[in-house]
């Protein structure tokens, strides 16, 4: 596997605050980002940006929750992980742990404020294997082929550009790479998304479902995707919202 996070360490969060689309709870952007403008609009409300602290770590740790999603993910000492959205952290941390010094951690989220936390955190923890990088609402901006999983915590309906943002997130992927979503069968404008329409959006830009459970001590469920095939063009995205409609 390629090693690239040596280029995006801690210096990353030197980088100018990205300009994001505003999305008012319940709602979308009115405006479409000029770096979506060749894909599909998601035609599904989104949620918005909720509080990163999503619960005491105590609380979550109790309920077992990072433990389970890390065993159920086959996280293993070396592996490389993006934690897409990482907020303050809650995972960054503990996959750092999972992963041991041979393993690899980029924390990545469009809230700048949480990014400085998580690198004060990180440095304070003495975290030699955790990077950090801004994204941006329509891009991970993630190395290509760096990553045996990605992490999408609790955070996949509030990305309000879906395809251009999965679209580009697929080279990320090292062979064999897996992405895994935790999120909850609810509405999309109420911090959640509808399995179904989950499993089409990734669909739609060439990933395939390989592996899927709901769990009481997440709060919601758990899905494993793989790529399939070649990524499309942008033009041959089929939108999901109008097949798979909310109550």
């Amino acid at each position: 596997m390629r090693n690239c996070f040596a280029t995006i360490g801690l210096a990353a969060l030197a980088l100018g605050s990205l300009a994001v689309g505003a999305c008012s709870a319940g709602g979308s952007s009115e405006t479409k980002n000029a770096t979506s403008q060749d894909f599909p609009r998601a035609e599904r409300r989104v949620s918005a940006a909720g509080d990163t602290q999503f619960s005491t770590e105590a609380a979550r740790d109790e309920a077992g929750e990072s433990e389970f999603v890390m065993e159920w993910a086959g996280i293993q000492l070396g592996t490389t992980v993006a934690d897409i959205g990482a907020g303050e952290g809650y995972y960054t941390i503990r996959l750092a742990e999972r992963v041991g010094p041979k393993g690899r951690v980029l924390a990545q989220d469009i809230n700048r404020g949480a990014l400085d936390r998580l690198g004060e955190r990180v440095t304070r923890e003495q975290l030699d294997n955790v990077a950090i990088k801004e994204g941006a609402v329509d891009d991970p901006r993630l190395p290509e082929n760096s990553f045996d999983r990605i992490f999408m915590v609790h955070m996949y309906h509030e990305i309000e550009e879906p395809y251009a943002f999965l679209w580009r997130m697929r080279p990320a992927l090292a062979k064999g790479g897996q992405v895994i979503v935790v999120d909850r069968d609810r509405a999309t404008d109420r911090h959640g998304i509808p399995p179904k329409l989950l499993f089409c959006e990734f669909e739609a830009v060439g990933y395939r479902l390989t592996g899927f459970t709901e769990q009481l001590k997440l709060g919601g469920y758990i899905a494993r995707f793989e790529v399939r095939g070649p990524r499309p063009d942008q033009s041959a995205i089929r939108t999901c919202a109008n097949r798979y409609p909310q109550s």
